[in-house]
């Protein structure tokens, strides 16, 4: 299985050492055609606002919708959520806008407000070491998406579909439990596309 992590900015060595802890393929795509020989992707933690200029830079956006369209599973972490979900606090347009949640941007505060915290996360489990980095939360999710984890009350991991969003970085610690649980994930949606 080919899971490819969007090379454009952020922790990406990073997540490709887990998705291949996981037992996964990973690849680092810097280029559009890359993404068709993918069967999953991780847009990493970041800078959104940047993150979205060299999305646009690179024509990635509309390869991006179809990759989506196509049913295949896409995990964004920190600012890959912000670019996944369909209303964000205080903008009037969304980026790719295809997971119904509403985030909020450096919610949890700005860098030097950074920490760690141990998450109870659904179907992955106890004692999950989460690491927020100017982290955005989940303020409100549509009724089909499943709240996976919660810090503090605030909504901080949750899955819509083939979707998976969370606001920490979990390439940045040995605990690959959540990368796994997205290549199960991808396994899912794979079968579904042969059967």
């Amino acid at each position: 299985m080919n899971i490819g992590v969007l090379g454009l900015q952020g922790a990406v060595r990073e997540h490709v050492r887990s998705i291949e802890a996981s037992g996964a393929n990973g690849i680092v795509v810097k280029r559009v055609e890359q993404l068709e020989e993918l069967d999953g992707l991780i847009m990493p933690g970041g800078e959104s606002t940047t993150m979205r200029r060299l999305i646009d830079l690179y024509g990635f956006m509309e390869p991006l919708r179809q990759f989506a369209s196509e049913g295949k599973p896409i995990f964004g972490t920190c600012a890959g959520l912000i670019l996944l979900a369909k209303h964000i606090v205080g903008y009037d347009e969304p980026h790719l806008g295809v997971m119904d949640v509403t985030v909020e941007r450096n919610s949890f505060g700005r860098q030097k407000e950074s920490f760690e915290a141990d998450l109870s996360i659904a179907h992955v489990g106890e004692g999950f070491n989460a690491v927020f980095i100017r982290a955005p939360h989940i303020v409100e999710a549509g009724e089909e998406v499943e709240v996976l984890a919660k810090h503090n009350n605030r909504i901080v991991l949750a899955r819509h579909g083939q979707f998976l969003g969370c606001s920490f970085h979990p390439e940045l610690t040995a605990d690959n439990r959540l990368t796994a649980f997205f290549i199960s994930m991808v396994k899912e949606a794979k079968e579904k596309t042969l059967a």
